[in-house]
């Protein structure tokens, strides 16, 4: 392409030396993340993976982003974090049905590029890959004026990863009267942002409660999205979990019986768990009411584990954090009973 091209081009809106500069700037974070099995190096139009050996073997994909976070992160910075959330998000939706990550790939848009945004949210990525021994075996930024909105960027995530078929977990061992076990979210995770918005838009600088873990609500709405995958590893191996819902979009009404059996529903006691303040202020700003806030947000239980009633003690040694917080039932409600745990 010749310089005057270039310069039309930039002239259109699409500024080739920024996307070169970005390009420039994740290269080595990229490379970071490679391992045996990564077969390509940077910039080879498709990645390269050697599977590893598995009996069996089952390819695990999903593919998530991290919502409208972007817009709190493009507010008030944040960007590596958002990286993070977005690799986090999609190990635990491949984690819950018993499959290791292998490899990840990205796609970052924008109106226009900032090189250093691209820099510090693909940073954030190769961050969350290096901690899971996972690849980021490639990905994609494009500039595309007139389609996004000048300052907002998207971000999506594909995760690939490796279960032996005999290892797949499908919930298909859930049964009455197993015991529901809830992980903390930490808060909103990467879910009802937009909700959480339209309700805190230009609260964000408010303090937060002393001893809450953020100084202001902005930095609650930015507070990470945990990876799951650890504590759902010990849990199979030392409690032999039946299944696990990954509490995102649809809160626990509209996950949990993602994992049941036919004939199984669910008895939760929402006083089992404690509520970050962050809903508490939504729900009282909003006049939010209650099945609302459960169909949009997490409300505190960023995962779920199913187990056997005699080895919830066992799982609770595992994952000392888990908390029981209801049981599965006979029929499909999802009901939410306070003081309920415990009955059958």
């Amino acid at each position: 392409m010749s310089s005057s091209d270039s310069s039309r081009y930039r002239d259109a809106g699409v500024d080739l030396e920024a996307a070169d500069a970005a390009l420039e700037r994740i290269r080595a974070d990229v490379a970071s993340t490679a391992n045996e099995h990564v077969l390509a190096q940077v910039g080879a139009f498709g990645g390269l993976f050697a599977l590893p050996q598995v009996e069996r073997p089952v390819l695990v994909a999903s593919t998530d982003g991290v919502g409208t976070k972007t817009r709190v992160a493009a507010a008030l910075g944040g960007w590596r974090g958002i990286g993070r959330d977005l690799v986090h998000h999609c190990i635990n939706d491949i984690a819950v049905q018993g499959a290791r990550p292998l490899f990840f790939l990205d796609y970052l848009a924008a109106s226009e590029l900032d090189p250093d945004v691209v820099g510090d949210l693909v940073g954030g990525i190769a961050e969350a890959c290096r901690a899971h021994g996972v690849a980021l075996l490639g990905g994609e930024t494009a500039e595309m004026p007139g389609v996004y909105v000048p300052g907002e960027v998207d971000v999506v995530g594909t995760i690939v990863g490796l279960v032996a078929r005999d290892a797949i977990v499908d919930g298909a061992a859930i049964e009455p009267g197993d015991v529901l076990l809830g992980l903390p979210s930490g808060g909103l995770q990467t879910n009802g942002l937009s909700l959480a918005r339209a309700v805190l838009d230009g609260r964000y600088d408010d303090p937060a409660p002393t001893g809450s873990g953020a100084a202001t609500v902005g930095q609650a709405m930015l507070a990470g999205h945990p990876s799951f995958y650890e504590p759902i590893r010990r849990l199979l191996d030392e409690a032999d979990a039946h299944g696990f819902a990954h509490i995102t979009g649809g809160g626990i009404p509209g996950n949990l019986p993602r994992i049941l059996p036919a004939g199984c529903g669910a008895r939760l006691d929402p006083t089992a768990w404690p509520e970050p303040w962050i809903f508490g202020r939504i729900r009282e700003l909003g006049a939010v009411d209650e099945d609302e806030m459960r169909r949009v947000f997490n409300l505190g239980v960023g995962m779920i584990a199913v187990v056997a009633p005699e080895r919830m003690r066992a799982a609770q040694r595992a994952v000392p954090e888990a908390v029981p917080i209801g049981r599965v039932t006979a029929g499909s409600a999802i009901e939410f009973v306070e003081g309920s745990f415990g009955a059958a």
